[in-house]
């Protein structure tokens, strides 16, 4: 008989395999506790199981941790090239501000179809944060539906490809994979479909979901206009609010009274005009045509980063929750076990000292 007892609700699907052995219990008015009906040996199991599951999802917890530094690492050696690439832009801009340019990532036209590009985790065990960005997504189709605009979904990650796949009255275009560190040839592939789908006008606005870093215990799916761009290479949100690309947000992953924290800061981006000596063998149109797809690219890559980095924050958390409960669960098991072993031996005694008088008598 398998043995039946009370545990604390567990906060991440890692323990669910435990469910399996349960059965109903009784609570104990004295201790607060539960009755627990099974053998020693099936307690013993019991007690050694929950004590492996604990070690797994430690295991997992300090190899998010270790990612999560990583990920850190990978945003902040990127920074150069994005700074490089920003004071180059910026420095285009000037250059031709006074002219009427026509740009193909910059073209505006009226809005009739929109492409979604959702970005969602390779795998799960990491609490809501898939359900959160596919709930968000749901939400940006019901709105598009609302206003009458056709849209497509670009997804991007497993569980979304898994998501999408069984509700085939969302119009799916493509379904990809990153690695599970995400370099610059991912996000070109995404980069290359959403700027075949913009420039060739099967779609007239590109917007990326993904969920925003914030700290280790939170993250914020957000909505952003990839699609058409400003000439600076600013990227806005769907309400219109753009990021200057002269400020960027690194976050910093450091220890404070000796717990992982996150701290956020923006760092401003300083740009240098270009020499006077300095001159262009093409005209600046065209390199400026050149560098918007390659921003671009950077900043479809440091979504990725971002949303990798929520993904490894919201496992490490789950992992810590689902230890915590481990420890507690066997605390309890523990408990009641000694309390059997201790009423067993309490009747045995009992018995030998019955069958004592029984003979003397």
């Amino acid at each position: 008989m398998a043995c039946s007892h009370l545990s604390t609700a567990w906060s991440s699907s890692a323990l669910a395999s435990t469910s399996t052995r349960r059965r109903s219990s009784t609570p104990n008015p004295r201790s607060g506790g539960l009755v627990v009906r099974c053998s020693l040996r099936e307690l013993r199991g019991r007690i050694d199981s929950v004590r492996n599951t604990q070690k797994i999802t430690e295991a997992m917890k300090l190899v998010a941790a270790a990612k999560v530094r990583r990920a850190q690492e990978a945003v902040v050696s990127s920074r150069p090239f994005s700074e490089a690439l920003v004071e180059v832009l910026y420095n285009m801009n000037q250059e031709i501000q006074t002219e009427d340019i026509d740009l193909p990532l910059t073209r505006t036209r009226p809005v009739k179809k929109v492409a979604l590009v959702v970005l969602t985790g390779e795998r799960g065990l990491c609490g809501s944060f898939n359900n959160n960005v596919l709930k968000k997504a749901e939400t940006r189709i019901d709105e598009l539906k609302q206003l009458g605009l056709e849209y497509t979904v670009v997804s991007v990650g497993k569980k979304g490809n898994a998501y999408f796949v069984r509700r085939p009255y969302i119009p799916l275009e493509r379904q990809l994979e990153v690695a599970s560190v995400p370099t610059v040839k991912d996000s070109q592939t995404i980069c290359d479909l959403v700027y075949s789908l913009f420039v060739s006008e099967e779609v007239d606005k590109v917007e990326l979901l993904y969920s925003k870093f914030v700290s280790l215990v939170r993250s914020d799916p957000i909505i952003q206009t990839l699609l058409p761009m400003s000439p600076k290479g600013e990227i806005c949100d769907v309400n219109g609010i753009c990021v200057d690309a002269t400020e960027d947000e690194l976050f910093r992953l450091t220890t404070k009274e000796g717990k992982l924290t996150v701290e956020r800061e923006k760092v401003k981006i300083e740009t240098q005009p270009f020499s006077p000596v300095v001159q262009f063998e093409q005209d600046p149109v065209q390199i400026l045509d050149a560098l918007l797809p390659l921003y671009l690219n950077s900043q479809i890559l440091r979504a990725l980063q971002e949303s990798l980095a929520s993904e490894l924050a919201a496992r490490m958390s789950a992992m810590s929750s689902a230890t915590d409960n481990a420890i507690e669960l066997r605390k309890n098991l523990s408990i009641a076990y000694n309390r059997q072993r201790q009423a067993k031996i309490t009747g045995e005694i009992l018995e030998i000292v019955a069958g004592a008088d029984a003979l003397t008598g």
